[in-house]
């Protein structure tokens, strides 16, 4: 399914989409995010605007509707910052299979290679998806960390990716 996706950096007057596509993606996947739902739904809007005007996070809109999102941080330790990661990495479920996924890595991609040398991400193990995507893109398999994230009693292993530009 060929779909037409505007993508550009989100900025504070994004706050209010963006809070409603995290809290959904939170919710729906828990065990994607290393962020609580309870705790982004806590948060004020105040603070997702000013999570966007110190981060690097992308959307992908169909008309208005902000259907997608990836974002990016540099590492800001001088022995570190060569390095970034690819993070929040969301697309509904209405743009699936559509190609936005790929476009979100792209335009992190593209952002991150003017700033770092390597990038990395970690992905929940068992998202076959996710894992062949990232991997179409570029990044390699490093490593496994074994129960990363722990929901309602229950381990989640992510895999650990990387790309070097």
């Amino acid at each position: 399914m060929t779909k037409s996706f505007e993508i550009r950096r989100l900025t504070a007057n994004d706050a209010s989409l963006f809070r409603t596509l995290r809290l959904e993606a939170l919710k729906n996947h828990p065990e994607a995010f290393g962020t609580a739902y309870e705790e982004a739904a806590a948060r004020d809007m105040g603070s997702y605007a000013q999570q966007l005007k110190t981060s690097a996070l992308f959307g992908g809109f169909d008309g208005k509707a902000l259907v997608g999102v990836a974002g990016f941080f540099q590492h800001a330790e001088v022995k570190t910052q060569h390095k970034g990661t690819l993070y929040s990495m969301y697309v509904q479920p209405v743009a699936r299979g559509t190609g936005l996924a790929r476009l979100l890595v792209e335009a992190v991609l593209d952002h991150a290679r003017e700033k770092v040398e390597i990038i990395q991400l970690a992905v929940q193990a068992q998202n076959d998806t996710a894992l062949h995507l990232y991997e179409s893109c570029g990044f390699k398999r490093y490593g496994e960390e074994p129960q990363a994230l722990k929901i309602d009693g229950a381990y989640f292993d992510e895999v650990l990716m990387y790309l070097k530009f």
